[in-house]
C-alpha cells in the first residue's frame, strides 16, 4: 500500500461570494511526480497555496506527512521545499551565499549545510557560477539558482511551480534532469507547468483542475483514454469534394474530420484497420495520397477536450 505524503479531503475555498474550490480532494503519494495542471482562473494555484498554509480555507482538512497542516506547523514545513514561477533570491548575495542562506534557515550545522550546499549547485548545474551574482546570470541560470535555493535543505516534498518558465533549451534539459535526479533519492514532488511534453516526460499520475473541480486524475494513459479518441490522422489530399468529406464523416469510428489547406484530418475511435479504411476510400474514388501521418491523442488534446482552453492560457 503507497504511504500518502499529502491528503486533502472535501476542500473548499471561497473569494467572497466565488467559490474557487468545490469540495476538492486527492492524495499524493510517496515518490511520485505529481503533475498539478489546469487553466487560468481553475483553482490551481489557491490549492497550492491552501496546501502550504498561505490560505485558509473555509471547510475541509489538509494533512502533510499524516498530520493536520496548519500555519504554526514548522516541523512538516522543515521537509517541504517550494519553488514558485517568481524568482526569488537576493540580489546582493552571490550563488553560493544566496543558496547558503536559504539552506541555513533549516540546517544548523556549518559543515552539513555546505555539503547541502556544493550538492544543490551540483544538481542544477552552476559549478561555473559560484561566485557570480544573480545580474549576471542569464533567465536559466537564475532558475536554476531559484530551485537550488527551495530544495537545497533536501525536503521530502516538493513543489515547483512553472520551473522552466521561458528558459533556454538548455536550462530546461538541466532542471527536467534535475527534478528527476531529486525524485530518484526520495523526493515526492508536485510540479505545474504548461509545458505538456515535460509532463508526458516526468509525471507519474496528474489531475486536472477546472473551476475547482478535479476533472481528470489517473495516468497519462489512463487520461488519454478517458476522452475516447483512439488514433489521429491527417492525410494530404488534393482537392477533395465536399460529398466526399460527408461520407467520411459518416465511415465507422470516425468521431470528427476537418480539412484545410489539402489536409484532411480525421479523428477515429476505437476499432481497427482506421486508417487502412479510410486509404482504401479515398483511393477508391480516385484521390491521390501525397502524406500520410497518424498519431495517438496527447496530453495537449485531452487538455483542450477536457477543459475547452489551451494550457497555455496559463502564461
Amino acid at each position: 500500500m503507497n504511504k500518502k505524503i499529502i491528503e486533502i479531503k472535501k476542500l473548499v475555498k471561497y473569494y467572497g461570494k466565488n467559490k474557487v474550490l468545490n469540495s476538492l480532494s486527492f492524495d499524493v503519494n510517496e515518490g511520485e511526480i505529481l503533475g498539478l495542471l489546469g487553466p487560468n482562473g481553475s483553482g490551481k494555484s489557491t490549492t497550492i497555496n491552501c496546501l502550504l498554509s498561505l490560505l485558509k480555507f473555509n471547510s475541509g482538512s489538509i494533512k502533510i506527512f499524516g498530520e493536520e497542516m496548519t500555519p504554526e506547523s514548522y516541523e512538516i514545513k522543515r521537509n517541504i521545499g517550494v519553488v514558485f514561477q517568481n524568482v526569488a533570491v537576493f540580489d546582493e548575495l552571490t550563488v553560493y551565499e544566496n543558496i547558503n542562506y536559504f539552506c541555513g534557515l533549516y540546517i544548523n550545522d556549518k559543515d552539513l549545510r555546505k555539503k547541502y550546499v556544493m550538492e544543490a549547485i551540483e544538481l542544477v548545474g552552476l559549478n561555473d557560477f559560484i561566485k557570480f551574482y544573480p545580474k549576471q546570470l542569464s533567465g536559466g541560470l537564475l532558475r536554476r539558482l531559484n530551485i537550488a535555493c527551495g530544495v537545497s535543505h533536501k525536503p521530502k516534498l516538493i513543489i515547483l511551480d512553472e520551473p522552466t518558465v521561458a528558459v533556454d533549451p538548455q536550462s530546461r534539459n538541466n532542471i527536467l534532469d534535475g527534478i528527476k535526479k531529486l525524485n530518484s533519492m526520495g523526493a515526492t514532488i508536485i510540479y505545474t507547468t504548461h509545458y505538456m511534453e515535460e509532463v508526458e516526460q516526468l509525471c507519474n499520475r496528474i489531475i486536472i483542475i477546472d473551476k475547482g473541480n478535479i476533472i481528470a486524475s489517473g495516468t497519462k494513459e489512463e487520461i488519454k483514454e478517458s476522452i475516447g479518441i483512439k488514433e489521429k490522422v491527417t492525410v494530404k489530399v488534393d482537392g477533395l469534394s465536399n460529398e466526399h468529406i460527408e461520407k467520411i464523416i459518416k465511415m465507422k469510428n470516425v468521431e470528427h474530420v476537418s480539412y484545410s489547406d489539402n489536409n484532411l484530418y480525421v479523428e477515429f475511435s476505437n476499432g481497427n484497420h482506421n486508417l487502412l479504411n479510410l486509404l482504401d476510400y479515398l483511393k477508391d474514388n480516385k484521390y491521390k495520397c501525397e502524406k500520410i501521418f497518424s498519431e495517438l491523442p496527447t496530453l495537449n488534446d485531452v487538455f483542450l477536450e477536457l477543459t475547452e482552453k489551451e494550457l497555455r492560457d496559463n502564461v
